[in-house]
């Protein structure tokens, strides 16, 4: 990776980072905590107010994603960073559920994740994309090994209301990386005739994004079930809940290490399918072994390990995909879909594994993720690996916004190239270009004679 690339992909990292973190922190004590504000004798409002961030975020995903196509992403992300940081604030100064209930709802509608990725997209080339997307995916999982061991002590020392009033602090420094590090880059204005409904239609009839789009379901919501389970199948197994730390810190820290290989060769002509659909299947293998991994906490470990070394490997092809099969104008609505997908997923596995551990215990948890995971292993068998490009730099004099725009958007009009990004901070233009039909000489006349 380049310099500009490491930059973007680390800083973008550490936004999606730090919001996730005041997304997942709060899990493991706010149940005890709800027991003593008016209203938490409901255990549904409870839930509600567990889960209410996830709502919001499946559904303003999509518009956010557009704005960002429409009006830049750095303005949306903003956007969204402000309204996580009120949301969190109005939660730490809730003196009832019904108001932390707001809080929660005001912090998913931050909806940023299509607006990061789809930046993340802008700024590295096709070939390390995967590396870039595996550095913001590996971050989920990072945040919530984090949370489960900072989220006790942060409890006995700040409290609840601290801990949201923390994360709004973690939303504003956020907004300080995106203006100080993350790089500029000059959004060229979309045809966006027929709105975000013609785009967002395009985006669903594509077969190919389809598969995607099932796969960050059923990945989520595979997640989301399964710890339904687990944590009781560690405790049935002898391991005390304030130690369960213990297991997943190794595990997940084992998972990254794992993981590195095939996303470091899924760049590599041929790669991409068999590692995809190789690591579905051993998604479906291990929760098959399942019933034969849950009576120890060593073999439950390992079952973890299975398991989380293709989810990280997924998490990090998956939105690598959507932004390869995506039009280029319509990046931020094909990767505002994937992520609503993602966030409804987390939903419906959460409810999915809810009742079916209550009804059938575990195995009722293994047959309905199994089954969600056999239908997209057999999707993936008529998946097909994107159109390979390229990424082509040129180096410019300082230009203004309005001229870098203007030549991005002539650049945008040559056959063969896919998409133009120029970085102002830089001085270079990225193009992303079909080699086999793109002429540089077209590119170079077209900039000698703009600058």
């Amino acid at each position: 990776m380049s310099a500009l690339e490491l930059r973007a992909s680390a800083s973008l990292a550490s936004i999606f980072g730090l919001r996730l973190l005041g997304m997942f922190v709060i899990l493991p004590v706010f149940a005890i905590y709800a027991e003593h504000l008016p209203g938490g004798d409901n255990l549904t409002l409870v839930g509600v107010a567990i889960g209410a961030y996830g709502l919001t975020q499946a559904v303003l995903q999509i518009p956010f994603g557009w704005w960002s196509d429409r009006y830049g992403r750095k303005p949306v992300i903003y956007v969204g960073l402000t309204i996580f940081a009120v949301g969190s604030f109005v939660a730490a100064a809730a003196p009832n559920l019904y108001i932390v209930i707001l809080g929660r709802v005001l912090q998913g509608a931050g909806a940023i994740s299509a607006a990061v990725m789809a930046m993340a997209a802008d700024l590295t080339r096709e070939e390390q994309r995967a590396k870039a997307m595996a550095m913001i995916g590996s971050t989920i999982g990072l945040a919530f090994a984090v949370s489960l061991i900072v989220s006790p002590w942060l409890n006995r020392h700040i409290g609840v209301p601290g801990i949201f009033a923390m994360t709004g602090v973690l939303a504003l420094l956020a907004m300080v990386v995106v203006w100080r590090i993350v790089p500029e880059v000059v959004e060229t204005k979309p045809n966006t005739r027929g709105g975000p409904l013609r785009a967002f239609v395009a985006v669903l009839a594509d077969p190919q994004l389809a598969r995607v789009n099932y796969g960050v379901f059923a990945l989520h919501a595979v997640l989301m079930a399964l710890f339904i389970a687990i944590p009781f199948s560690l405790r049935d197994a002898g391991l005390p809940i304030g130690d369960h730390w213990k297991v997943y810190l190794p595990v997940m820290l084992g998972s990254f290490v794992l993981m590195v290989p095939p996303v470091m060769g899924q760049g590599r002509p041929g790669r991409l399918k068999p590692y995809f659909t190789g690591s579905v299947a051993l998604l479906v293998l291990s929760h098959l072994a399942l019933p034969w991994l849950s009576a120890s906490v060593p073999l439950l470990s390992i079952f973890l390990l299975l398991f989380f070394a293709p989810f990280n490997v997924l998490e990090a092809l998956l939105p690598t995909l959507t932004s390869k099969l995506a039009p280029a104008a319509s990046k931020g609505v094909a990767i505002g879909v994937y992520s609503s997908v993602q966030f409804f997923g987390t939903f419906v596995g959460a409810v999915l594994g809810g009742y079916a551990y209550g009804r059938w215990g575990l195995p009722g948890v293994v047959i309905a993720n199994a089954g969600l995971l056999v239908i997209w292993l057999m999707a993936c068998m008529g998946m097909t690996s994107p159109v390979s490009s390229s990424r082509r730099s040129y180096t410019l004099p300082r230009l203004d916004a309005r001229e870098a725009e203007a030549l991005a958007t002539r650049l945008r009009g040559l056959q063969g190239v896919r998409d133009a990004r120029i970085v102002t901070s830089e001085n270079t233009a990225y193009l992303e270009v079909d080699s086999t039909r793109f002429d540089e000489h077209n590119a170079l006349q077209l900039i000698t004679g703009e600058t």
